[in-house]
């Protein structure tokens, strides 16, 4: 399996990009390239840890459960997806496009604490949820300190 590298600045760019154009007073709404065709966004996450497991919560809206599939391969966890249109684009009809579509990749490496037998997901309202549960052995253990 390849694992994609993007670079995240190029994104973040592109964002202020736009901000300032709005800013600005200036509108995009005919150029080709304000509109994402090439299918080539990423879902915003958050990954958080508490002592027992891991959790990757991902921003789907507009998607279906049945568009995602979620793999783990090699201590990496993919989720892929598509956010399909609901018709042919037609530039003279919108006034605006800001919402990115067509399919999305994610990667992200796993530590090797967590119990890849037991993780599990969650599709509910457009948010992913994907809790990685960690091994017992992973999870902390207080050690009683003996006066001799």
């Amino acid at each position: 399996m390849a694992i994609r590298r993007t670079n995240p600045l190029l994104s973040e760019l592109s964002g202020v990009t736009g901000r300032l154009n709005r800013l600005l007073g200036r509108d995009d709404l005919l150029e080709h390239e304000g509109i994402s065709g090439a299918g080539d966004w990423a879902p915003a996450v958050d990954i958080l840890e508490t002592d027992g497991e891991m959790t990757i919560k991902a921003e789907l809206p507009g998607i279906e459960a049945k568009d995602v599939t979620i793999s783990l391969d090699n201590n990496v966890l993919t989720l892929r997806g598509e956010r399909r249109t609901d018709r042919e684009i037609s530039h003279e009809n919108y006034h605006r496009m800001e919402r990115a579509y067509g399919s999305f990749y994610r990667s992200f490496a796993i530590p090797a604490f967590v119990d890849v037998e037991n993780v599990r997901a969650e599709f509910r309202n457009g948010l992913l949820t994907i809790t990685l549960p960690k091994k017992d052995s992973a999870k902390g253990r207080s050690i009683e300190v003996n006066a001799a």
